[in-house]
């Protein structure tokens, strides 16, 4: 049962209208939904936007944020709880373990470095919940050709592909959440002599 979801997001404020408006309608979907939010706290960019989305919609929201990025102001002070932590690792460990499942918007090396990171976990066994990316505007295509490209290589194992789902829209993400037998994974490390 999805009671909670990490949001990996950007912080941009330069991106464009697109990508604000589509977080904002999974902010309100989920806030609808009764769905907790689990993100960085952050108080710009689409980590706003999604928070504010949420709280307008009546849901609740869970940042969580290193004591250095409190100290230089970049916490949103109208969450429904803030959790601070000491590094950007337990940071990230927090926020995987008070949600029940995770979904990457747009955004850049923080947010790809989170998405690829906890990809990693699934293929090793180490996180057993859902993982949806949500491809506004086409975004993460070139990401999913590299992807592809190191399955055709032999780096990736074609089941390790199987580990996300992608999303287009806000409420294909949502959906994609409750379709748990699709996230069933066993994980299959290292290659077999075909």
């Amino acid at each position: 049962m999805i009671q909670s979801v990490c949001i990996y997001c950007a912080s941009s404020t330069q991106i464009s209208p697109v990508y604000s408006l589509a977080a904002a309608q999974l902010g309100t979907l989920l806030g609808k939904r009764n769905i907790k939010i689990i993100n960085g706290a952050g108080s710009i960019g689409l980590m706003r936007m999604v928070a504010d989305a949420a709280l307008q919609a009546g849901g609740t929201v869970t940042g969580v944020i290193p004591r250095f990025m409190v100290k230089n102001g970049w916490g949103h002070t109208a969450l429904t709880e803030m959790i601070e932590v000491e590094t950007m690792h337990e940071r990230k460990q927090v926020m995987v373990d008070l949600s029940d499942a995770a979904i990457a918007l747009p955004g850049g090396y923080g947010t790809m470095e989170e998405l690829l990171e906890i990809i990693t976990w699934k293929q090793l066994g180490l996180y057993q919940k859902p993982i949806v990316i949500m491809n506004t505007n086409g975004y993460y295509d070139a990401l999913f050709s590299m992807l592809q490209h190191a399955v055709n290589e032999y780096f990736i194992h074609p089941q390790h592909a199987l580990i996300w789902k992608v999303a287009k829209t806000p409420e294909q993400a949502v959906d994609l959440l409750f379709e748990q037998d699709s996230f069933v994974y066993m994980p299959k490390i290292g290659y077999h002599t075909l």
